[in-house]
């Protein structure tokens, strides 16, 4: 586990940035991808969702009961319905892709644009650490282009 410190638009930059963000959805994508047909079916999305563990109960000592097996279900139907976009009963890259676009960027707009400390899962590919992991790369790249441009301009006088 790890704590980074991000605001919405950490995740937007890292959504906007075409290239990064399809290397990670694609990455995900294929890790899903169970019998590597190139289309995640209903079970391996569920079984995605799963491991999230959302559905768990409201946690420890809490009295709260947890949802009923056809609640679960319907939930999980759901999630897949909102992936597959074109109705074939499977969910290719294109529209995980677009889907997890939509997701990243309701993150984005949820976080606002005040700091927030965030734990993050660093040993499942968490896309918050992923931002800003690719925010942190930013900020070094301009402050080394600043530094050589600053060189440059020490060694011209």
């Amino acid at each position: 586990m790890s704590v980074v410190i991000l605001d919405g638009s950490t995740v937007r930059s890292f959504v906007a940035d075409e290239a990064a963000f399809a290397r990670s959805v694609d990455a995900r994508f294929a890790a899903l991808d169970a019998n590597g047909d190139g289309v995640l079916s209903r079970a391996e999305l569920r079984r995605a969702l799963e491991s999230f563990r959302l559905l768990d109960g409201a946690g420890f000592g809490s009295a709260e009961p947890l949802p009923l097996p056809a609640e679960v279900a319907a939930l999980y139907d759901a999630v897949f319905e909102q992936f597959d976009a074109d109705h074939s009963g499977a969910v290719d890259h294109a529209e995980f892709r677009d889907e997890m676009r939509r997701i990243m960027l309701a993150v984005a707009d949820g976080l606002g644009s005040q700091p927030l400390q965030v734990a993050v899962d660093d040993e499942g590919g968490s896309f918050l650490l992923e931002a800003t992991e690719h925010e942190a790369a930013m900020v070094a790249a301009k402050v080394q282009e600043e530094s050589r441009k600053a060189a440059e301009e020490a060694d011209s006088k």
